[in-house]
């Protein structure tokens, strides 16, 4: 949320002495890109196609936002995704990240994540990410199999990200690569190729997500027209599992259901989330979290900047948390983690036990075998891991 130190008036802001007690002011940021050359089939991110002539209105309306915080804020991390961040000329670029800099200064060591896409890597644009102190660049490069490249949608070709990695691994030192399996068409010799290629490249994260239909998305019409048959249980859990196999087997460290990690290389924006820690969040779609207090900002890219530019809230969502809630999405995120929640921290944490909160929910999930103590620490068991996604709401 916006948090104006200084008396402000503006809709949807949130004053400090509107709050019960002084904020939990975050160390972390996040900045949202909406721009994209086109929208994939499967996307459901707030993003905007073909419309890169809003993109110098959406920079003024950065700056607006920006200026109802009591900035500078130093900041541990920085994450600027999308969209496609790397879409941005480099004038546009260098405005954004002047931008960024002047309200979340980068505190020594800190962590600082720019999302590209392949497409658009260059020598030039690699250096002015590292110019600008971008320390970790997070390619969604999905797959190294171009057909199943072309059934993604994707407006680049296995020839492309071998030359983008080779770029940014040149000038950033930390460099993830996101891969999709459960592609329509797709068979397990390609995802365990894609395995394969994707460690030879040698970065220090690899992130692994299975295909979803999002209502809303083309792919989700496409679903229930038949146009598009989903791949067999049975073969995306095949392939989650040689993810795990393959990517531990090779040094990479599972620490997070989708994630894995090279020693010292996990992500510390994203475990900001995981572990219920506060967060700013600017830009169309941003979703931030201050104080207990979640806000969400429109997400059509067109409203956020008709409101903004009016000098109105971008806020669309608002929600303050209850101590319970807070404590039931704690023990979600917590539980993504592969080193699971310790039952007495939690407690101490939260003012919940894990017992008291969801006691019988995780006694079935532990008879299942989705679950187990490991002495005072619930973590997820490899069966678990297989149908994570279905506990959670049982939990919240």
């Amino acid at each position: 949320m916006d948090v104006c130190i200084s008396g402000c008036n503006r809709p949807g802001v949130l004053r400090v002495s509107q709050l019960s007690s002084p904020p939990n002011l975050p160390r972390s940021t996040y900045v949202h890109v909406p721009f994209c050359r086109h929208r994939c089939g499967y996307c459901n991110f707030t993003l905007i196609a073909g419309r890169d002539d809003l993109i110098p209105a959406y920079l003024e309306a950065l700056s607006i936002e920006l200026s109802h915080l009591d900035i500078p804020l130093p900041m541990d991390t920085i994450f600027l995704g999308g969209g496609t961040p790397s879409h941005l000329s480099p004038a546009q670029l260098n405005q954004l990240f002047s931008m960024i800099h002047e309200a979340f200064p980068l505190r020594a060591g800190g962590e600082f994540s720019l999302e590209a896409n392949p497409a658009d890597i260059s020598h030039e644009q690699v250096k002015l990410f590292a110019d600008a102190g971008v320390n970790r660049v997070s390619l969604g490069i999905q797959s190294f199999d171009d057909q199943k490249l072309a059934t993604l949608e994707r407006d680049h070709r296995a020839n492309t990200i071998f030359e983008a990695t080779k770029i940014v691994a040149s000038q950033i030192d930390n460099l993830s690569l996101d891969l999709i399996f459960g592609v329509p068409g797709e068979t397990r010799a390609t995802w365990q190729r894609d395995l394969q290629q994707a460690v030879a490249l040698a970065p220090q994260h690899i992130s692994t997500y299975g295909l979803t239909y999002e209502p809303g998305t083309s792919f989700w019409n496409r679903r229930q027209k038949q146009q598009l048959s989903p791949l067999a249980e049975d073969d995306e859990a095949w392939m989650y599992e040689l993810a795990i196999d393959t990517l531990t087997a090779k040094g990479f460290k599972h620490y997070e259901v989708s994630n894995f990690a090279q020693q010292a290389y996990r992500s510390k924006h994203n475990q900001v989330y995981w572990t219920g820690a506060p967060y700013f969040a600017i830009g169309p779609g941003a979703a931030r979290f201050v104080d207990g207090v979640r806000e969400i900002n429109h997400r059509s890219t067109t409203t956020y900047l008709k409101r903004v530019m009016a000098g109105q809230s971008p806020v669309a969502e608002r929600e303050t948390l209850t101590p319970e809630q807070l404590a039931r999405e704690r023990l979600v995120f917590g539980l993504r983690r592969m080193q699971g929640v310790d039952a007495d921290q939690f407690a101490t944490d939260t003012g919940f036990s894990i017992e008291n909160l969801a006691g019988s929910v995780v006694d079935r999930c532990c008879e299942q075998g989705w679950l187990r103590w490991q002495s005072r620490r619930l973590q997820l068991t490899r069966s678990g891991l297989l149908l994570s996604d279905s506990l959670w709401p049982e939990f919240l």
